[in-house]
């Protein structure tokens, strides 16, 4: 039976809202590595570990009107709303399916795939490399992006973010995760036999705005996490929030995103 006790982030609805700032901040630099991978009319697309569907109607839109986009994740909330977006916007070629990408499955051979924040969480990200790799055609391309957490920082420290950065290592590792993958990406795709790897590294920081309340929001959505773990405790928990959220609002402090990792390459088999 599926479930989502590796995932370490909240689901649902609350969630979903994270991933609609999480997708606004990440905007301008993950176009930018889609610009880069050539997609065009025609192409079927692969978002694996999709969310709330945020890049597959991106994928969608640069491949129509004849191309796909197909996105996979483990919660069917942010699937279903995903759904009605897609309808919103009418985005005909592309569907939302629920699926456990650990568990053997018929994924879609496709042209392009894409995953964003999905490898950290994984026990064995190796062999799920190996699996993309013999779901791309020939000719076709990989996208991933994936954090070093080790590179996440804010100006002036703050003992709340030192707290919280120490806080989400652990859930992940916990979970069999690695919150510092993005440094082990070219090295995953070249052993699974991807060619012509390109390597960016890109960190999102502010003064204000919402790459600032990330932090704030990532730590709320790990809290359940963090209480299974008996890590902290609800008012610990909550006095970070709190503490992190008036971090953000101040402007005369720097905060954003973990380093995040870019890694394309390409099937020539």
């Amino acid at each position: 039976m599926a479930d989502s006790s590796h995932y370490v982030i909240r689901g649902g609805l609350e969630g979903r809202e994270r991933l609609r700032v999480l997708a606004r901040v990440m905007h301008p630099t993950s176009m930018a590595l889609l610009d880069r991978c050539g997609l065009r009319d025609g192409l079927t697309c692969l978002d694996v570990g999709c969310g709330g569907g945020d890049v597959t109607l991106e994928l969608a839109r640069r491949v129509a009107p004849n191309g796909t986009a197909v996105g996979v994740d483990l919660d069917e909330t942010k699937l279903q709303l995903a759904r009605a977006e897609a309808h919103e916007q009418g985005i005909t070629r592309v569907e939302f399916h629920r699926l456990d990408v650990r568990e053997p499955s018929a994924l879609p051979m496709v042209d392009f795939l894409y995953a964003r924040f999905l490898l950290t969480h994984l026990s064995d990200p190796a062999a799920m490399v190996d699996r993309f790799h013999r779901q791309i055609r020939p000719g076709g391309v990989i996208a991933v992006e994936d954090i070093d957490f080790s590179g996440n920082l804010t100006r002036p420290a703050s003992k709340a973010f030192e707290r919280y950065h120490e806080l989400y290592r652990a859930t992940v590792t916990r979970r069999g995760g690695d919150p510092d993958i993005g440094p082990r990406l070219p090295g995953l795709l070249k052993h699974a036999g991807f060619e012509n790897i390109r390597v960016s590294v890109v960190q999102p920081m502010a003064l204000e705005g919402e790459a600032k309340i990330l932090s704030a929001l990532t730590m709320e959505n790990i809290a359940g996490a963090v209480l299974e773990d008996g890590l902290a405790s609800r008012a610990e928990i909550d006095g970070l929030v709190r503490e992190l959220h008036a971090f953000a609002a101040d402007p005369t402090t720097l905060a954003g995103v973990p380093r995040i990792f870019q890694v394309s390459a390409d099937v020539r088999r």
